[in-house]
């Protein structure tokens, strides 16, 4: 504060010639801060912009959470900006501050923002990688559980929930278990609710089917509409899914689980918001259980000791502890 105060009245000194007054009185040093904000769990999280839009971003996370109670402040930054303005671009608006004032004056704008800063949607089949490991694991997951139970924590759309649906069922697991599929959004919820399988994607999904290991036609699964256009899950697979809005930056375990797909969700997660769903995992996985994060667990985190890996350099877990 003093040395801007000396700034300015050094400019005004070059100005007027004339004598100045007396100068003003040296304020006490002030201290110095960063801006806290608390994280989800009452954990503070510091962050200190350093550009306007940075700024910008800040207050946009801040203006979602207060009026709309969506809480991305625990984000990692990057990955949120990257999505912010590729937004902005997309609306051709000339920045953020502006996509701000859309959100809070405009609902379409508000719910493209939710879309954008959710996990992106999934194909069906579209990691090959991950229904390999499913197919590894869900019959010895599962099999030894009464009513086994799943859940896609931050589901990525309803093909990520179609798709594990339709391997339940290639175990013969799926009369007996049930998928929760949970979002934070209620748009992204009724979203995955009325979702349809659009038919004019149906060889690229079948492409993905195949390098998935999988035997036979895609579209055996689903129920064609009349006009040919659409399809919808067929209804014994369709009914085993449970469609429900759940926020994991906030909301507390509400159930136990055989397995637990995360890794979706994680890569956007800021470091103490990672640790509080990590926690959350935990608390809802059960013995022996199975959980699938993004990256491998660090062995320097307590919960590891709970966790031994299904194969060597990858990240799913069966619990141990």
């Amino acid at each position: 504060m003093t040395s801007l105060l000396s700034t300015i009245k050094a400019a005004l000194r070059g100005v007027d010639e004339e004598p100045s007054d007396p100068p003003l009185p040296a304020l006490p040093p002030q201290p110095t801060s960063v801006p806290v904000i608390v994280s989800a769990g009452g954990a503070a999280r510091r962050h200190s912009p350093s550009s306007v839009e940075e700024l910008e971003l800040e207050l946009l996370l801040e203006a979602l959470f207060q009026c709309h109670g969506y809480d991305f402040r625990g984000y990692e930054r990057a990955v949120v900006a990257r999505k912010v303005q590729a937004l902005r671009l997309h609306l051709g608006l000339s920045t953020i501050s502006a996509l701000q004032s859309r959100v809070l004056h405009d609902e379409e704008t508000y719910h493209a923002l939710l879309r954008a800063l959710y996990v992106e949607p999934a194909l069906m089949f579209d990691n090959a990688q991950e229904v390999s490991m499913l197919r590894l694991s869900l019959g010895v997951c599962l099999h030894g559980a009464a009513l086994p139970r799943v859940w896609l924590a931050d589901c990525a759309g309803a093909q990520q929930a179609w798709t594990l649906a339709i391997l339940l069922e290639q175990e013969q697991l799926a009369p007996r278990t049930e998928i929760y599929a949970t979002f934070a959004s209620d748009t992204m919820l009724a979203d995955a609710r009325q979702a349809s399988l659009p038919m004019a994607r149906l060889g690229e999904l079948q492409a993905n089917y195949l390098r998935g290991g999988g035997v036979g036609k895609l579209i055996d699964y689903f129920d064609v509409s009349a006009d040919g256009l659409h399809a919808v899950l067929k209804p014994h697979l369709a009914s085993r899914i449970t469609w429900a809005q759940y926020n994991l930056v906030t909301d507390a375990s509400f159930n136990e689980f055989q397995m637990i797909l995360g890794h979706r969700a994680l890569p956007d997660f800021g470091p103490l918001l990672r640790r509080r769903v990590l926690q959350l995992f935990d608390d809802s996985l059960a013995p022996f259980g199975m959980l699938a994060v993004d990256r491998p667990l660090d062995d320097h985190d307590p919960l590891s000791r709970h966790y031994k890996p299904i194969l060597a350099h990858q990240s799913w877990y069966k619990r141990v502890a």
